[in-house]
């Protein structure tokens, strides 16, 4: 499939609209890292189009605690993919992963 061509100003403003989507996604890990957001928070705003688009690995290696390793073993008990977005988790894959958080 052949990329659309793009004007130089639609480029930049794809660009634009890319960094700025980085930078709150970065902002959204923070809070998670830092305790100000909860995972389970997370996953209830999974319909919003910024937390939606963000990987279920980014989410749960941002908690305090849980680096590659042990994410890896938690996504793989609970039924989750690697490259699976927040926003396309179903209920049973969002209860699986928030009990495996508690316990």
């Amino acid at each position: 499939m052949a990329l659309p061509t793009m004007t130089a100003e639609q480029r930049a403003q794809a660009l634009a609209r890319a960094a700025q989507a980085r930078t709150a996604r970065r902002a959204l890990l923070a809070e998670v890292a830092s305790g100000a957001v909860g995972v389970a928070e997370v996953f209830e705003r999974g319909g919003q189009d910024l937390v939606g688009r963000t990987r279920v690995v980014q989410v749960l290696r941002a908690v305090p605690g849980y680096g590659p390793a042990r994410v890896a073993a938690l996504i793989a008990i609970c039924g989750v993919q690697e490259k699976q977005r927040v926003g396309a988790l179903n209920d049973q894959q969002r209860e699986r992963l928030l009990r495996a958080l508690i316990s």
